[in-house]
């Protein structure tokens, strides 16, 4: 593995961490409103969130990439506030990354929440619990196998990612340039070796994190049984 491999595998580790954990962020109260609201708008929120989920990559990516350019509203609205570009660049890839990853993120927390018998929080009111202690000790422990799902899900869709951040951040070595961008370089160099190896790391990775993912669930479904 060379030089511009590891700064590959270094901006891909980089950009799923950080997405993931903005996805963590923004999923979790965005999953829970939808879990329990009866908004008329519930559905078209749901629709644009897994939108991505049937959208081709490139067509997503083209529209972020417009608007994220100087011109477009996000981009011209960032620079007017005194921000730097954001097509082509890191921070850019971030925003892609999060919006193209939010329903791996959004749907198993909405299911999970979902599950929580009404009647367990009814019952923590009782005891004076305030909301948002009743969410932090009664709601995120009983959602734990989907939040186990959704930070694992939003982190490996993360280091995937081929289509959207080509179209977002280009191929920029040291910047943009994610292990799913040097993979395709190499294929088109002829060089399969160093592509297998990049691959096969992909491979095994995203196997063995899916095989905690649904040990660590199992695990905690048979001792809520055993209760």
């Amino acid at each position: 593995m060379g030089p511009d491999d590891l700064s590959a595998l270094w901006v891909t580790l980089r950009l799923a961490m950080i997405s993931t954990l903005l996805l963590l962020m923004v999923g979790i109260p965005l999953a829970w409103w939808l879990a329990r609201s009866k908004s008329r708008i519930r559905t078209l929120v749901e629709t644009l969130i897994a939108l991505p989920l049937v959208l081709p990559p490139t067509v997503l990516g083209f529209y972020l990439l417009i608007a994220l350019s100087p011109s477009g509203f996000i981009g011209g609205f960032w620079q007017a506030m005194g921000g730097k570009g954001l097509a082509f660049t890191f921070t850019g890839l971030v925003i892609g990354s999060v919006l193209y990853s939010m329903p791996f993120v959004v749907q198993p927390l909405q299911n999970a929440f979902a599950a929580i018998d009404r009647r367990t929080l009814e019952a923590a009111a009782t005891l004076r619990a305030s909301p948002l202690n009743c969410f932090f000790t009664v709601v995120l422990p009983l959602a734990r196998p989907g939040l186990i799902t959704a930070s694992t899900l939003g982190f490996a869709h993360t280091l995937g990612e081929f289509g959207v951040v080509l179209m977002i951040g280009g191929n920029i070595p040291g910047e943009t340039q994610v292990l799913s961008i040097a993979i395709y370089d190499h294929v088109e160099s002829l060089a399969y070796g160093q592509a297998h190896l990049l691959s096969a790391g992909l491979l095994l990775f995203s196997f063995l994190i899916l095989y905690l993912v649904y040990r660590m669930n199992g695990t905690h479904f048979l001792h809520r049984e055993q209760r």
